[in-house]
């Protein structure tokens, strides 16, 4: 395709992670031809191991899995409904995480990846792209929060505006066969079983009173990584906050937070534990569990002599300890119009964490619509936006405008973005909670199905 009119057609997405690879697949099954590129191998990030397109790099949960009364749950049954990649591909290498929709990391990745290389409208390039072509007339930016420094000063020239950043950190992954289960145990909270899970889906460590407080002051005095000048002031994202920070905020903070005892009973002792330490399998074969909700930022050392006072993981040995990165994302509600097209230049739209939305999930439903909004310009189509009262309709709203430009923060998906509802019992009595989630849940759900059902765009696999 070198033609100009030909290379009128062609989307060019820029980054294999959640968002570009789930844009990809969208667009080319509406049969318009796709260019993803991703400059792994070809230069790396601070945060990424493989050169795997869809590379799960902080955890390797979706988190919950429950479309009856949970935010995210609706979100992963909104795109099974559209045919989403990242979710089919979720589902079929699940692991068991109780309520959650976890994943074997790696062979999720090379799933998505052999995919997407076998698409006959999907080329790779692997190669990093630091400008936008003036002949490019259909872009994707997707590079997530990642973003390189060329094309991050390139993004700047484009916009006008200093991009917003925030820290995010790694948990660590231990191996399961260094665990002490003499002293730990297999369950997952309150007993839960699920389609991949048998209700001892976790690895529970238990503290007493003063182990935990011991622990905690370790947390606290741990040798941290220190940041460049230019770091100092950047907030870190609250649904990714390092433990020894949460420990800061106050000495129960993590006893009502990750490490909450709740649900559980312990086999080894009749004596209710205090605080209980969590670990989730991380892949197919069961020998890795990452530390759930421990990411970090001390140094190397200090979290190996911190998380061995731990019980049952005195002896623990580490596949990756923890880590923290420095993350970019745009001011969307200022800069991109409902499309999530730049308002400055319309051959340009983004996609995924750079938008300010946060989590695997989030990303990859904000790809599924971005690349179903370019292949409906490209084939004359209008974009199809999905109902505010809809779990993706509703993050499309808060990233393009439901947000206040001077305070935008990234953000899950949660009930607090969709309309809320006046739900009552049989006695007329308003009721809030868990019933106005489901209620919530079920009209997201409908009106998924019946948007979907109204839809005619081209779909050709």
């Amino acid at each position: 395709m070198t033609d100009s009119n030909q290379n009128a057609k062609i989307i060019h997405i820029i980054g294999g992670g959640m968002a570009g690879s789930e844009a990809a697949w969208q667009a080319a099954n509406m049969g318009v031809p796709v260019i993803l590129h991703e400059m792994r191998p070809v230069k790396k990030t601070d945060a990424h191991k493989t050169e795997g397109l869809a590379e799960l790099v902080c955890s390797n949960s979706f988190r919950s899995d429950d479309h009856t009364a949970n935010a995210v749950g609706v979100l992963h049954e909104e795109m099974r409904m559209c045919d989403s990649l990242i979710i089919k591909t979720a589902d079929k290498h699940a692991l068991p995480a109780g309520g959650a929709l976890a994943v074997d990391r790696d062979n999720f990745s090379n799933e998505v990846t052999a995919v997407l290389e076998a698409h006959p409208l999907i080329t790779i390039d692997r190669a990093e792209v630091t400008d936008i072509p003036s002949d490019w007339k259909h872009v994707i930016i997707a590079t997530g929060p990642l973003t390189s420094d060329p094309l991050a000063d390139t993004i700047k020239a484009m916009t006008g505006e200093d991009a917003l950043a925030f820290f995010d950190a790694l948990a660590p992954i231990v191996h399961k066969d260094s665990i002490d289960m003499s002293k730990a145990w297999m369950q997952s909270r309150y007993d839960k079983t699920t389609a991949h899970g048998n209700g001892k889906d976790y690895i529970n460590c238990p503290m007493t009173k003063d182990q935990y407080y011991a622990f905690i002051d370790a947390l606290i005095a741990a040798d941290k990584m220190e940041f460049k000048e230019w770091e100092k002031n950047t907030p870190y994202f609250e649904g990714c906050m390092p433990i020894e920070v949460m420990a800061e905020r106050g000495p129960q903070t993590l006893s009502f937070g990750p490490m909450k005892p709740v649900g559980l009973t312990n086999p080894h002792s009749d004596i209710h534990a205090y605080a209980v330490v969590q670990l989730r399998q991380d892949n197919a074969l069961g020998t890795l569990f990452n530390i759930v909700g421990f990411q970090t930022k001390m140094k190397y050392g200090a979290q190996v002599e911190v998380f061995r006072t731990i019980p049952g993981l005195e002896n623990a040995e580490f596949a990756r300890l923890g880590g923290i990165h420095r993350n970019t994302f745009i001011n969307s509600p200022k800069l991109l119009d409902e499309t999530l097209r730049l308002k400055n230049d319309n051959r340009i739209r983004f996609a995924g964490q750079i938008t300010g939305c946060e989590g695997y999930v989030e990303s990859a439903s904000v790809g599924l619509m971005v690349g179903r909004f370019v292949a409906s310009e490209i084939l004359n189509v209008a974009p199809q936006i999905p109902p505010e009262t809809t779990a993706m309709g509703a993050l499309l709203g808060h990233i393009t405008g439901g947000a206040d430009a001077e305070t935008f923060q990234p953000m899950n998906i949660n009930f607090g973005l969709m309309p809320l509802m006046d739900v009552r019992n049989e006695k007329g009595k308003r009721v809030k909670g868990i019933e106005r989630k489901k209620a919530m849940a079920k009209r997201a759900l409908d009106d998924m199905g019946a948007w979907l059902n109204d839809l005619e765009l081209p779909r050709v696999a």
